[in-house]
C-alpha cells in the first residue's frame, strides 16, 4: 500500500477529528482522534529517539491542538482536514520537527514548515501575540519562535493557511 493510498484510506475517516454534533465523550474522540493521526503519520506514535526531541510531538499530543484549529478556522470538511493534516505529516517528517532544517530556512517552521512571509501574516491574526510581536520585529527566527512556543499556534498554522490564504480558482472536478 503506497503513502498516499494510506492517506486516502486514513481520511475517509477523518470525521473522528472533524467537531461534530453529536455527543462523544472527548476521552473516545481523542483516543479515535490520536489513532486516526498515528494511521495517517505512523512514526507519531513515539518520539523516541526523534532528531529533534525539543520539537517532536506524539499523535496523542497533538490531536487536541488539531482538534482546536478545526474549529478555530472552520476547517469542516474530510478533504480541508485531510489536506491539513496530510501537509504537516510530510512536512514535518509526522510531527518531529516544527523548524525548518533542511535546508535550514531562518524563519520556516511551524507544523506545516510555513515560510517566514505568512510566518509573519499568521503571527499578526492573532490577537494575543501582539505585543510580543512588536518586541520580536521583522525578525523570523524570533516570530517563528513566538510561533512554536505554543502548541495551538504552532499546529494552528495549517488550518490558518487553509482557511485564510487559499482561494478556489477555476472549476472543481
Amino acid at each position: 500500500m503506497t503513502m498516499l493510498h494510506s492517506l486516502l484510506i486514513s481520511a475517509l475517516s477523518l470525521g473522528l477529528l472533524i467537531p461534530s454534533s453529536s455527543a462523544v465523550p472527548v476521552s473516545q474522540l481523542s483516543k479515535r482522534a490520536t489513532g486516526l493521526l498515528i494511521s495517517m503519520a505512523p512514526k507519531s506514535n513515539t518520539c523516541a529517539g526523534a532528531p529533534s526531541p525539543k520539537e517532536c510531538k506524539t499523535a496523542g499530543e497533538a490531536a487536541p491542538f488539531i482538534n482546536q484549529s478545526f474549529r478555530t478556522y472552520g476547517i469542516t470538511t474530510t478533504g480541508e482536514a485531510a489536506a491539513v493534516i496530510s501537509t504537516m505529516a510530510f512536512e514535518t517528517d509526522d510531527f518531529k520537527y516544527n523548524i525548518n532544517h533542511f535546508p535550514g530556512v531562518p524563519g520556516q517552521g511551524t507544523r506545516n514548515m510555513q515560510s517566514p512571509e505568512f510566518n509573519l501574516k499568521y503571527a499578526k491574526s492573532i490577537p494575543a501575540l501582539q505585543s510580543k510581536l512588536a518586541a520580536a520585529g521583522s525578525d523570523p527566527k524570533a516570530v517563528l519562535g513566538l510561533l512554536t512556543a505554543n502548541g495551538e499556534y504552532d499546529f494552528g498554522s495549517g488550518a490558518w493557511y487553509l482557511a485564510t490564504q487559499c482561494k478556489l480558482t477555476g472549476s472543481v472536478l
